[in-house]
């Protein structure tokens, strides 16, 4: 059985920064210009993909080791230099010296995720389907479709400057990402990807189109998600999403469990 304890939080935090770390990696392939970058500091690693982008962010910091005030020093200027807040995702696991250090230079809290995970060790693959939903993993020739749909989906809850089909090509285009296209009568409705690190299958990129909602969709790109990440050898599957919300219930219908709540605290550029 995998516990919910710090060796589990070690486990996904390193896995989700380095899937975090492929994404800025992607997106400084296909758009040199945009400045994407990342370093590991203090065994956790600070992402930049933009001032405004929900990637910029540091995943890990105090889990591994106390972080000294040097080290927060080089990451804020890695953010701010960039002209960027600082915002660390962090687990209730980390070392206690954290919250000192943080409260001394004026973070505030701005966001609450419930990180899920599930033991994929004795999962079994043959979950029934909704017989009208066909899924599929994307191919590279269907990389455009598949960016459109999400962006469709996530079109009426996602605020973001930038054209989304760009966010969604990026995020699909990352290592170890794959994706995933749900159908009814042959039309795309639905999307999904799978972030496999360290043999931790991240999922993420969950939307429907709005006259698709409420049909399995989701359901059956789940199953399908985990199916594969059986056949890859992860031992578990993670998610995040927002404390109470739907996204938390059915991940808990579907088996998962919540390990902890991670605060995001945030510091704006001086």
């Amino acid at each position: 059985m995998t516990f919910a304890d710090r060796e589990l939080s070690q486990l996904l935090e390193r896995s989700e920064g380095l899937a975090g770390a492929a994404c800025v990696e992607a997106r400084a392939r296909l758009n040199p210009s945009s400045g994407s970058c990342w370093i590991a500091e203090a065994e956790g690693y600070a992402l930049f993909d933009g001032p405004e982008s929900p990637v910029t962010q540091t995943f890990g910091l105090g889990l591994f080791e106390p972080v000294a005030p040097a080290s927060l020093d080089r990451i804020e200027s890695f953010f701010f230099d960039k002209g960027a807040p600082v915002n660390h995702e962090i687990s209730p696991l980390a070392d206690s010296s954290l919250w000192d250090l943080i409260h001394q230079r004026g973070y505030r809290p701005i966001e609450f995720t419930s990180v899920l995970y599930r033991d994929l060790r004795h999962h079994a693959t043959d979950a029934p389907e909704p017989s009208n939903i066909d899924v599929s993993i994307a191919d590279a020739s269907e990389l455009d479709v598949w960016a459109a749909t999400a962006a469709r989906g996530w079109s009426d809850s996602f605020d973001w400057p930038d054209p989304l089909t760009d966010l969604m090509r990026m995020a699909a285009s990352a290592r170890g990402v794959t994706t995933f296209l749900a159908r009814i009568d042959g039309i795309p409705v639905a999307t999904a990807a799978l972030n496999i690190q360290n043999n931790v299958a991240f999922l993420a990129g969950g939307a429907t189109i709005p006259e698709a909602r409420r049909k399995g969709a989701q359901r059956a790109l789940l199953n399908a998600r985990l199916s594969h990440a059986v056949e890859e050898d992860c031992r578990v599957a993670a998610m995040g999403a927002a404390p109470g919300s739907t996204s938390q219930r059915n991940a808990e219908r579907e088996g998962f469990r919540i390990a902890y709540t991670r605060t995001k605290w945030s510091r704006s550029p001086l």
